[in-house]
C-alpha cells in the first residue's frame, strides 16, 4: 500500500498494538502476594513487545524496543521512531504504541515493525494479538496476529520503505523461530546482537 498516494505520508504515523495478557484457561499464577510482587508468579501471562527495525538513509541503523531501554533511535536531535512505552500487563486499553515521524521521509530508507513474547509460552493465537497502523490522513490498516505455531516467539509486521520517494507499508506477517538476530538475518539488516533485558 503507498502511503504517498493515499496521502499518508506525512506527520506522525502511529502503530498500536494491543493483545490479552490473560488467554481464556491460563493458570492465573498463585504462589502468593510477595511472589507475584517479584514477578515470580506471572502463570500463564504473555507480555508482548512491540518494536522496529530502522535503516536510515544517512547509512545509521538500529533497534527501538523496550529490551535494554531503546525506546528511541539514536539519531541526533529530533527522533523519526520511538516507542511511547512498555505495557507488560496487556491490560492498558492503550496497548503499546510506535510512532514514526514521517517529516523525516527523506531520511528513511526502510522501517521494519515487528512484535516479539518477550514472557509467556509464544501463543499468538491465545494472546490475540492486533496490530494498526494510523496514518495521520487516510484509512487504517490492521494486522491480527494469530499464527498457531508455538516455536515462533517473533513476528515480522510490516515493512515501511521508501522507494525513489514514495512511501510505502508491506505486510510481512512472518513468523520467526528465533530472536532479533535471526529477524536480522532474515532481512538482511547486519548488525552485531547481545542478550538484553528490561
Amino acid at each position: 500500500m503507498s502511503l504517498t498516494k493515499r496521502g499518508g505520508a506525512s506527520g506522525i504515523l502511529r502503530v498500536n498494538l494491543n493483545w490479552n495478557a490473560r488467554p481464556a484457561g491460563a493458570p492465573q499464577g498463585g504462589g502468593g502476594f510477595l511472589k507475584r510482587l517479584t514477578g515470580g508468579g506471572g502463570g500463564g501471562s504473555i507480555d508482548l513487545d512491540l518494536a522496529a527495525l530502522y535503516e536510515y538513509t544517512d547509512g545509521s541503523k538500529g533497534v527501538v524496543q523496550a529490551l535494554g531501554n531503546a525506546f528511541r533511535d539514536t539519531r541526533r536531535g529530533e527522533a523519526i521512531t520511538w516507542l511511547d512505552g512498555d505495557d507488560r500487563s496487556g491490560t492498558n486499553s492503550g496497548g503499546e504504541n510506535l510512532f514514526v515521524n514521517l517529516a523525516h521521509v527523506s531520511e528513511i530508507r526502510r522501517i521494519l515493525v515487528f512484535a516479539f513474547i518477550y514472557q509467556g509460552v509464544p501463543n499468538w493465537a491465545a494472546a490475540d494479538g492486533v496490530v494498526t497502523l494510523y496514518p495521520a490522513s487516510g484509512p487504517e490498516i490492521e494486522v491480527r496476529l494469530d499464527e498457531h505455531d508455538p516455536r515462533s516467539p517473533m513476528c515480522a509486521i510490516a515493512m515501511i520503505e521508501n522507494t525513489g520517494g514514495e512511501l510505502s507499508v508491506n505486510r510481512e506477517v512472518r513468523y520467526i523461530q528465533g530472536s532479533q538476530a535471526e529477524l536480522d538475518r532474515q532481512y538482511g539488516w547486519g548488525m552485531n546482537w547481545t542478550a538484553g533485558r528490561k
